[in-house]
């Protein structure tokens, strides 16, 4: 019969190992990482365009006054504003640049491309031990093992992946990618006229909740496994909550 346990520390445990492996998704997967500098919306520009660095359209009548915006890019997508001639589009155009990890290092990054890896090693980790997170209020152990230790084992190792990926990423700015968002003078560990966006941050908050995670998950074991919680079992309970 399976056992319903559950307690403060392992509901806690759970619900921000949901927040968190979501959290990791949505950084990698955002434009935000770098908000370049301000200019004007392009003339139509098709995706190849912008990938070859073109110069940006000049402006044609009225449309000299579009107000300007920031790009942005990340790790796979990035953001631009485009102008119609006769037209202005006031939103922003999202995609991604990436077509195959055998884009020249100008246009994908080397560096991008391992950190690409390397977050989705810690991604997959994050999403097995989300999914052992949901089932570890009724299945407390696997193969032998406590659910909340593999699973926080993991989570520390996806954290080491994970945070070697955040590391990873200035070293492409040397790119000419993204010297085209920030400027000729950006280089490893320099973004010129660039800013951060909220991704980036996101993602070293994501890996701080990650290791918080597996740090969490050894006072989830030490509540499911308490004296109080084994005395419920022994009287047969299939529904045990716990103030632990």
């Amino acid at each position: 019969m399976c056992q319903v346990i559950i307690t403060c520390r392992s509901l806690l445990w759970t619900l921000l190992s949901i927040a968190t492996t979501q959290i990791m998704i949505a950084s990698v997967f955002s434009p935000s990482w770098l908000v370049g500098y301000e200019r004007a919306p392009t003339l139509a520009p098709t995706l190849t365009d912008l990938d070859n660095r073109t110069v940006l359209g000049k402006a044609i009548g009225k449309e000299a006054d579009t107000e300007p915006f920031s790009p942005t890019i990340g790790l796979i997508n990035r953001c631009t504003r485009l102008r119609k001639f006769q037209e202005i589009l006031n939103r922003d155009n999202c995609a991604t640049y990436v077509t195959d990890f055998g884009m020249p290092n100008s246009q994908f990054p080397d560096a991008w491309k391992a950190s690409l890896i390397f977050f989705s090693i810690g991604g997959i980790l994050l999403v097995y031990t989300m999914g052992a997170a949901v089932m570890s209020v009724c299945v407390q152990a696997m193969c032998g093992k406590s659910i909340y230790t593999l699973s926080g084992l993991m989570q520390s190792i996806a954290g080491v992946f994970c945070s070697i990926g955040v590391v990873l990423y200035p070293v492409g700015w040397a790119s000419d990618k993204v010297k085209f968002y920030c400027g000729e003078e950006a280089s490893a560990f320099y973004y010129d006229q660039c800013s951060f966006g909220w991704s980036f941050y996101m993602a070293i908050v994501g890996v701080i909740l990650v290791f918080g995670c597996s740090v969490l998950s050894i006072g989830a074991d030490h509540a499911t496994t308490s004296r109080r919680v084994e005395e419920e079992i022994v009287e047969g309970k299939a529904l045990i909550c716990v103030m632990a």
